[in-house]
């Protein structure tokens, strides 16, 4: 059994927190763990939305390979410029070598999976990804039983 479906988005990274000192009702020092992305909550909330809509496969309670094609949107530097601005420069690259890294990627989309395609992310015994840049910003996700 395989399924593959496309998630539109602006992919963001998890696993990244940061820490924010509060006081609690009892006066004292506390710290609060927040995703150091202000895009990961949203991200993780339109990949669990879509997943829902799009998926018709059965939640794996079995071991399953997942296989993601992430694609970022283009930096304005990567385009010619002039009458020309439509037109990629020679040297744009293929691949999104930057930040943000590709594990932290995997990480929150898989974590917004769960619960929907796999009963839990311990399930994945395999994967392969991908990062490069796109019109479309996302991520196409595959899911494979493993046999």
């Amino acid at each position: 059994m395989e399924y593959t479906f496309f998630v539109a988005g602006r992919p963001s990274p998890g696993g990244s927190k940061s820490g924010y000192p509060f006081q609690d009702n009892e006066g004292r020092l506390r710290v609060r763990m927040a995703p150091a992305s202000k895009y990961t909550k949203q991200w993780m909330q339109t990949v669990a939305a879509t997943a829902r809509n799009e998926y018709t496969g059965p939640c794996f309670a079995q071991p399953i390979i997942l296989e993601f094609k992430f694609t970022l949107a283009r930096p304005k530097k990567h385009y010619r410029t002039g009458k020309f601005s439509e037109e990629l420069r020679a040297d744009a690259p293929d691949w999104h070598e930057t930040m943000p890294d590709l594990t932290k990627l995997i990480r929150s989309t898989e974590d917004a999976l769960k619960g929907i395609v796999f009963v839990d992310d311990a399930l994945v015994v395999q994967q392969k990804a991908q990062k490069l840049y796109s019109v479309l910003p996302g991520v196409s996700i595959t899911v494979k039983e493993m046999k």
